[in-house]
């Protein structure tokens, strides 16, 4: 049967790529993540911190401090090649750009383009269950939040390895701002809603959204190939 996340869509773009929207056995939100979220509000993630995590993150930290003490923070959580970030920090140039991501390959990638970069532009290579937990654990918050095309992990069983089903997501949310998600799976912008609103009491709405440009890789495969495109922002401030 048909998921009443996923009707008809069709972009007023041309079609000029082939991607696929995520394929799922589930029809709809997960029936235990109310349950999930509520477990891991009340039991604080603890895991060790990774040694190379504390030394990226304590580095990126000197930088901002040396650069831009002061300035209201952007994170661009899974920046991939830098892109976003790049485009994040020329939106926002009275405040100061944090990329994360832990793929080595795509940030020497974003590297290529830094004689591009603004002064308030930064891409570090880390675990983000570490950086969030470690901007928090420091006092630091945020003044907006990006989290684009999380990978979606479609399968039933894979709902503690998305981001709202992680025992990390309460510190993610504390760290404040405009969190804004951006998915082409419904399935997964409407379970972050759900947790969103259920951790914070704060109203979580997705809509559809048709970025132009788009500011991603992603995002431009997704909506080359015709995807709906799906976005909610919520005040944490």
């Amino acid at each position: 049967m048909a998921s009443r996340f996923c009707r008809q869509w069709r972009t007023p773009y041309p079609m000029h790529a082939d991607s696929r929207v995520p394929e799922s056995a589930q029809s709809g939100i997960h029936e235990q993540l109310p349950m999930v979220v509520d477990r891991h509000a009340a039991s604080p993630f603890r895991k060790p911190y990774a040694d190379y995590n504390r030394v990226a993150f304590a580095a990126s930290v000197e930088r901002f401090q040396l650069l831009a003490s002061g300035a209201p923070l952007i994170l661009d959580s899974g920046c991939g090649v830098g892109e976003s970030s790049l485009v994040l920090a020329r939106a926002f140039p009275a405040h100061y750009v944090i990329g994360v991501d832990q793929s080595a390959s795509r940030l020497q990638r974003g590297q290529r383009r830094r004689s591009e970069w603004p002064p308030n532009l930064d891409l570090v290579r880390a675990d983000l269950v570490d950086y969030w937990r470690l901007l928090h654990d420091a006092g630091l918050r945020l003044a907006r939040h990006y989290l684009l095309y999380p990978n979606p992990w479609p399968k039933i069983g894979h709902l503690r390895r998305r981001w709202h089903g992680h025992p990390v997501f309460p510190t993610m949310l504390a760290l404040g701002g405009v969190l804004e998600c951006r998915s082409n799976w419904p399935i997964y912008i409407a379970e972050h809603c759900l947790a969103v609103r259920q951790l914070t009491g704060r109203p979580a709405v997705a809509e559809s959204y048709l970025p132009d440009p788009p500011i991603t890789p992603f995002e431009r495969k997704y909506r080359d190939s015709g995807h709906r495109l799906l976005r909610t922002v919520t005040d944490l401030s």
